[in-house]
């Protein structure tokens, strides 16, 4: 994959008695696992484009499907880029980019919404094709458009195998829900939560409509957590704690705080653009072992990081992205769960090599994460971007 092209170019809706749930497994068949006792998701992420599409993200959704097979697909936000000033020439409005509409100052609503639900429909309208159900969490972009949650439930309302609810009843009116897959004897195997980050993180009432949710869900368990992964947009802290300290000169460092960090060999894979400096656990972290339910959490939102790694008994990862009007890398997640065997699942993930217009668009599992030379100018884009968080800590420490 040619990670080094890319890292140089980076440097130059309402509460739960809403009526617009766009998929209840009240009203359609339940997620199930298959007879073979398989379960597939398709994890894809910050597609964040406009009314006017860039040209390899049809390709990209219509591949990833075909080439993964899953039963479900989790989208984990920034659908729509909300307001930005020029692109890289992949669409056939290279000048301009976003779905915000500005007049006399204000965002015009109406004209806002339409750029919103056609860029929606060409991301949207591709995965109906397939007939998977997937399901949707809120990405910061998605917050900045100046369409409401509900505004958002109406829209994801058109789709009939979309499932976005709000069970929530936080006082930002975000999108929390949960979504059950049952084994091939109908009974309850494992649980998707998908949270809704706002434009920043995960607040104290999401904490703890989670919390007491999970509760119930074990108690109806029969006391035992039902296994779960978590999906949501921006990514927690404690991915830093996927890291160790290194020299600049390892293989893999990136430039994180005041020092260097690279993935841990012994409990992660893949491929990280950007360093993450070690925390302490945060309050949603925490609330995930008390509940001891969450097995995997993984977000997006970074675009050009592709790695996961066990933080304490929970695997955490970051999921490349899809938006063609910013340089790659790009790609998918597929999980394959096996109902006897839960905890044991495989996660993979698949770059997308080529473009439409040479015609050798493909996807290839993601090998190359020790490149030399891509570690090289990853190692120099991320102490470049870091400098400005260098010297606040410095100063902090003096």
């Amino acid at each position: 994959m040619k990670k080094i092209t890319a890292l140089l170019l980076c440097l130059v809706i309402a509460s739960s008695a809403f009526a617009l749930n766009a998929y209840s497994a009240d009203e359609k068949e339940p997620l199930t696992f298959s007879q073979n006792g398989k379960f597939r998701i398709l994890h894809i992420t910050d597609t964040q484009d406009d009314a006017h599409p860039a040209k390899d993200l049809e390709t990209f959704l219509r591949l990833a499907v075909e080439t993964s097979k899953p039963d479900l697909i989790v989208y984990t936000g920034d659908l729509v880029e909300d307001s930005r000033f020029g692109d890289s020439f992949t669409d056939d409005d290279p000048l301009s980019e976003g779905v915000v509409v500005e007049k006399n100052g204000e965002t015009d609503i109406e004209a806002t919404t339409k750029n919103i639900e056609k860029a929606v429909d060409y991301v949207f309208g591709v995965l109906e094709e397939y007939k998977i159900p997937f399901v949707v969490a809120q990405g910061n972009n998605d917050h900045k458009c100046g369409i409401t949650n509900e505004d958002w439930l109406r829209i994801y309302a058109k789709y009939p195998h979309c499932i976005v609810r709000d069970d929530s009843d936080d006082a930002d009116g975000r999108l929390d829900y949960n979504v059950i897959i049952n084994g091939t004897d109908g009974e309850p195997k494992f649980n998707i939560w998908l949270t809704d980050t706002g434009r920043g993180g995960i607040n104290d009432d999401q904490i703890e409509w989670y919390k007491t949710k999970s509760a119930e869900i074990t108690a109806e368990n029969g006391g035992k957590p039902l296994p779960a992964f978590l999906f949501q947009h921006i990514y927690t802290d404690d991915v830093g704690n996927a890291f160790v300290k290194c020299s600049p000169f390892d293989n893999g460092a990136r430039a994180a705080g005041t020092g260097f960090y690279r993935l841990n060999p012994e409990t992660s894979k893949g491929y990280s653009s950007y360093g993450y400096e070690p925390c302490e656990p945060t309050a949603q972290f925490r609330a995930w072992k008390e509940c001891g339910d969450i097995i995997g959490a993984f977000f997006g939102h970074s675009h050009i990081d592709g790695f996961s790694g066990t933080v304490d008994g929970i695997e955490l990862g970051i999921t490349y992205g899809a938006e063609f009007a910013k340089p790659g890398p790009y790609g998918y997640r597929i999980f394959e769960l096996d109902e006897n065997d839960i905890k044991n699942y495989k996660n993979d993930v698949y770059t997308y090599e080529g473009s439409v217009a040479l015609g050798n668009a493909r996807f290839e599992l993601q090998t190359d994460e020790n490149d030399f030379f891509a570690d090289l100018i990853g190692r120099i884009i991320a102490f470049v971007l870091n400098i400005p968080t260098f010297f606040e800590k410095l100063f902090k420490i003096g």
